[in-house]
């Protein structure tokens, strides 16, 4: 049941008209996607994931991105593969259920509805979570959201 309230598509951060990278989220983790240039072999690409730092690129050259993350992330957790021409970069968030409007700090940021739309989702997923039996995937909420981190007592920890 838990997969009937995964992110239902990505969100697209674009610049100048182009697609840097498309991320989604979960209660636990934000995930980034970057289409990786043809003729670069593999071995070339790197990523270097700080609590409060991403920075990719291909060796010798300029990184590609070279950002502050909107929030801490646990760098004992967090990794990224590649996978058909894709770098999927999966940062573990460092305050579990934190809603987070962009992956970069200041950059992207999703605008109000589509934020608060995330919030009720990482809302139900946390209720899912919390209550495997029931199958949350069809409820709604009603006026503002609480914040999955701290409704009734936050989350909590195994």
């Amino acid at each position: 049941m838990a997969e009937k309230l995964a992110p239902e598509k990505r969100h697209i951060f674009s610049h100048n008209g182009q697609t840097v990278f498309e991320w989604d989220q979960t209660l636990e983790e934000v995930n980034i996607y970057i289409k990786l240039p043809p003729n670069v072999h593999p071995k070339q690409f790197y990523c270097k994931i700080q609590s409060k730092h991403v920075e990719v690129g291909i060796k010798g050259n300029p990184p590609y991105l070279n950002h502050d993350l909107t929030s801490p992330v646990k760098t004992d957790c967090s990794f990224w593969t590649l996978e058909d021409d894709i770098m999927h970069i999966t940062l573990q968030k460092r305050d579990k259920g934190q809603t987070w409007s962009s992956p970069i700090q200041g950059q992207g940021q999703l605008d109000p509805y589509v934020s608060d739309m995330e919030q009720k989702r990482l809302m139900l997923q946390r209720f899912q979570e919390e209550n495997p039996g029931f199958d949350f995937s069809q409820a709604q909420f009603t006026g503002n959201c609480p914040d999955p981190r701290t409704f009734m007592g936050g989350i909590r920890s195994d």
